[in-house]
């Protein structure tokens, strides 16, 4: 059976909250871990240790992320829609500029993940998870997200909030009617190996 366009967004939007609590939990855990094994000016202890400590933070919030990501500009696209229609007294000043981040954010992630499919294709066949060349290819590509990925864990409870509002507007409103993003734009040619 076919899901509804509204049964789909709502399953978006639990999604995302699953993926706000995990992004949260590693950003927790990474905080705790800092602390313990730096000094009061924020040296590490042990740098090598620190350094993959960071890339297992990095990859477990890029692991959490790809729940989302391909659902992520319908996301924001909605969020759009509805603040849209909210009345002026239901929307908080500060959305516009959340549901911004989260955009720009996303133009960032998506091409960094273009250019992780160019890397990987281009790596010897013989590199594979688990392999020196691999993961450190894409350690790269995790480190170089962790800012936009944390702008999505901090700036995405907007996009639960706006539905809410949503949710609680005139019923004039249709307020989970999910928009459908713009496609993007298609990526240069990549071979279809299903590696991450």
């Amino acid at each position: 059976m076919k899901t509804s366009p509204h049964e789909n967004h709502k399953q978006r939007l639990e999604q995302l909250a699953v993926f706000l609590r995990e992004s949260n939990q590693i950003l927790a855990d990474w905080d705790a871990y800092s602390e313990q094994h730096t000094d009061l000016d924020g040296w590490p202890h042990d740098e090598d240790a620190y350094g993959q400590r960071a890339s297992r933070r990095d990859a477990d919030t890029w692991r959490a992320f790809n729940r989302i990501r391909p659902s992520a500009r319908a996301l924001v696209a909605t969020a759009e829609a509805q603040l849209q229609r909210l009345p002026a007294q239901a929307v908080q000043s500060r959305w516009v500029w959340q549901l911004g981040v989260l955009d720009t954010a996303l133009d960032r992630l998506a091409a960094l993940h273009d250019d992780w499919l160019v890397t990987r294709d281009s790596l010897p066949p013989s590199a594979r998870a688990g392999t020196e060349v691999y993961d450190d290819a894409r350690a790269r590509r995790n480190a170089e997200a962790w800012h936009a990925l944390d702008e999505w864990a901090s700036a995405g409870e907007v996009l639960l909030e706006v539905h809410r509002a949503a949710l609680q507007a005139p019923s004039a409103l249709t307020p989970t009617a999910p928009v459908r993003a713009p496609a993007p734009p298609a990526p240069a040619s990549h071979s279809t190996a299903a590696r991450r």
